[in-house]
Formats: structure tokens, sequence, C-alpha cells
């Protein structure tokens, strides 16, 4: 299984950006996908969640409203929509995958395979 992330970069805060993560070697409409990030010197943070089939999502408190989590199952890929970015979003972003997690699977435990992070910087 490989979760290749994209789409990080530099934006203003008030920005915008999209992130993709592409799976390859595994039954992608059956697995739960989850999105996390990482600033330096703490622990790993939900974002957000999206189960196999799209129809439930869930997002941590601190990104509701700003960020969207959606799949494309036909192409393998889920999405993160960021939007109304703070410079406190800023983080090592990843992608997570797993065949029993659910949409409510909060804990960075509960997936199994995870991408190598793609980094979001957002200035003030």
């Amino acid at each position: 299984v490989q979760l290749q992330a994209s789409g990080g970069g530099l934006v203003q805060a008030g920005g915008s950006l999209r992130l993709s993560c592409a799976a390859s070697g595994l039954t992608f409409r059956l697995y739960t996908m989850g999105w996390f990030r990482q600033a330096p010197g703490k622990d790993r943070e939900f974002l957000a969640a999206i189960n196999g089939s799209g129809a439930r999502t869930n997002y941590a408190d601190s990104v509701k409203g700003r960020f969207t989590i959606s799949r494309d199952n036909a192409q393998n890929t889920v999405y993160l929509q960021m939007d109304s970015l703070k410079s406190e979003d800023t983080a090592l972003y990843y992608c997570a995958a797993d065949r029993y997690a659910s949409s409510r699977s909060f804990s960075p435990n509960s997936y199994t395979y995870w991408g190598q992070g793609t980094q979001v910087t957002v200035s003030s």
C-alpha cells in the first residue's frame, strides 16, 4: 500500500489550499481515509476522516467549517480542501488509511497506512 500526499505549499493567512492523497495497492473504496497534521514539538493531530463510500465525515473542532474532506473512489484519491487558513495551521500534513477504522476514528493508532507528509506553511 502506498499513499502519496501532495498539494502543500506556502500561503498567506486567509488563503486556501487543496491537498490530495493518491492511494495504490489497496481496494480504496473499502478504506476509511483520514487527514492528520503535526507541528514541530507537538503530537500528531486528527483533522478529518471519511468512510469508504464518502457518506460519512468527521472533523476536529479546530478545523470544522474551514476544512472539507472528500474522496473520489474512481481516482483512488482523497482530498482536503483548506479555506480561511491561519498561521496556526502551519504543519506537516499526512493522509492515512485503514480498512477497519470508522469516520469517528480520531487516534493515529487507528490507521495502518500513512503517506509521507506534505508541508503547509501559512504566513501571517
